[in-house]
Formats: C-alpha cells, sequence, structure tokens
C-alpha cells in the first residue's frame, strides 16, 4: 500500500498536553516538517520559552535548550555564536516574547543575531490563566481585564511584526495564521523562507503566527477560528513587512 501521509521525523511520538483546540500543536508540526525538508532536524537546536510551549523540547526531535521568562533570545545569540553552523530557533509565545521578553527580541533584531524565532500571537496570557497579554485587543476580557481592554487604561496591543520590521538587521518578518488550510500552507512557506534566509547568513527572522486559546476566551474550539478571524486579523493584519529581496 502506498503511504500517502506519515508523520514527520521533525517531531517526537510524546503526546502533546494542550487544551483541545490550541493551535499550538499545528504550528508545531509546521515548524518540524521545514526542518526535516531543509534536513536540518539533525543540525537545528530550538530554545523553549515559559508559557503554553514550556514542554516544546519534548516535542521537536532535535536538540532543545530551556530558556529563563523572555529569555530565549539571548540564550538563542549565545548558542548561535557559538555554534555558527547550527540552525537555531526560538519558540515563544506572545507574554514571553512580547511582555518581560520585550527588550531582548528587539535587541536581537537590533544585532541581527542569526536565528530565526516563531512568535506565536493568541492574545492573552494561556499557561498561567488568562491574564491579559501585550497583544490583548481592545475590548477582550481577560481575568485581570474583567470589563475588556481599556485602551486609555492599558494602551493599545503591541504590533510586534510592525515594530521589529523597522530595525535592518531584522531581515526577514512576516505574520500568518493557522486558523484555515490555505493559511496553514501560507504560513509553512513563511516558516521556510525564514530558516532558508538564517541559514544564508542574512540575519535575524521572525515568523508570527495568529493562533488560537479556546480555554482562556471561553469558546469552543470552532469559534474561536472565527474570533480570530473576525476581531485578531482585522488589527493584526497578515502579510510580509520585510524579506531580503527589499536590501537588493
Amino acid at each position: 500500500m502506498a503511504v500517502v501521509f506519515e508523520k514527520t521525523s521533525g517531531l517526537t511520538d510524546k503526546p502533546m498536553h494542550y487544551c483541545p483546540g490550541c493551535t499550538h500543536g499545528i504550528i508545531h508540526r509546521l515548524v518540524a516538517e521545514v526542518l526535516e525538508e531543509l534536513d536540518l532536524v539533525d543540525k537545528s537546536i530550538g530554545v523553549a520559552p515559559v508559557g503554553c510551549a514550556v514542554f516544546c523540547y519534548d516535542y521537536f526531535n532535535c536538540d532543545m535548550q530551556q530558556a529563563a521568562h523572555g529569555r530565549a533570545p539571548a540564550v538563542a545569540s549565545g548558542i548561535k555564536r557559538v555554534n555558527p553552523d547550527k540552525t537555531v530557533f526560538t519558540y515563544q509565545g506572545d507574554g514571553d516574547l512580547a511582555s518581560i521578553g520585550a527588550a531582548e527580541i528587539v535587541h536581537a533584531a537590533m544585532r541581527g543575531e542569526k536565528f530565526t524565532t516563531i512568535f506565536v500571537n493568541n492574545a492573552i496570557y494561556g499557561m498561567t490563566g488568562g491574564q491579559m497579554a501585550p497583544t490583548t485587543l481592545v475590548g477582550q476580557k481577560a481575568t485581570t481585564a474583567p470589563l475588556g481592554r481599556d485602551e486609555n487604561h492599558a494602551g493599545l496591543p503591541l504590533k510586534v511584526s510592525e515594530m521589529l520590521a523597522t530595525i535592518p538587521k531584522a531581515v526577514f518578518v512576516e505574520r500568518v495564521s493557522v486558523h484555515d488550510v490555505k493559511h496553514i500552507n501560507q504560513a509553512k512557506k513563511a516558516i521556510k523562507k525564514a530558516f532558508q534566509t538564517q541559514m544564508e547568513g542574512k540575519g535575524f527572522t521572525l515568523v508570527e503566527v495568529l493562533s488560537t486559546c479556546p480555554t482562556n476566551w471561553g469558546k469552543t474550539p470552532v469559534e474561536s477560528l472565527k474570533w480570530l478571524q473576525e476581531n485578531m486579523m482585522p488589527y493584526f493584519p497578515l502579510g510580509n513587512f520585510r524579506t531580503p529581496e527589499e536590501e537588493k
């Protein structure tokens, strides 16, 4: 019988711990497939965050390092500088990257550190119980904003991709989503481009992935996919913000 589908070698066999409807699993698979297709599984070092993806070192079938909360870019910088022949990536959520780790990611981009960041944006703190994140939308409810985010009190949600795209050494920055098959395929292309750009030694690369959090949004998995499209995508528009071709 012909094999038409099989598990990527970029993932281990350990069952994932994510909540039903969470799209971390999809994003994990996309990263793993790209590493396999580029023959990088045995040549890569990933850095795990603090947050819902804290156990991703159990899921990716490559060397992994755990970092303190928000410090994945600093850890990745050190790993890449010591191992310039390795493909290095961080996998971070919006709390880890955009809050406590905001300075880390900005300065890694400013230095043009040659690693790739997979930034998962679900607009809320997932692991710790649904508190407001830097990316929580205005009016969106959270445990620390029960009436919804108040722009006058908490400001506007942080647009990480747009911010980093202003940095010259952030050579590839793109925002994607994984809410349907079409966009999942587009997300994979962006992730592959980011890794290829790193392999070419051009500079810092980041792919922001809009993701769902049914548990803390208080919605079903299907409702969450629709909510992402109707609420997150208008404020966080998909698209490429920076590509190496612009530098030519």
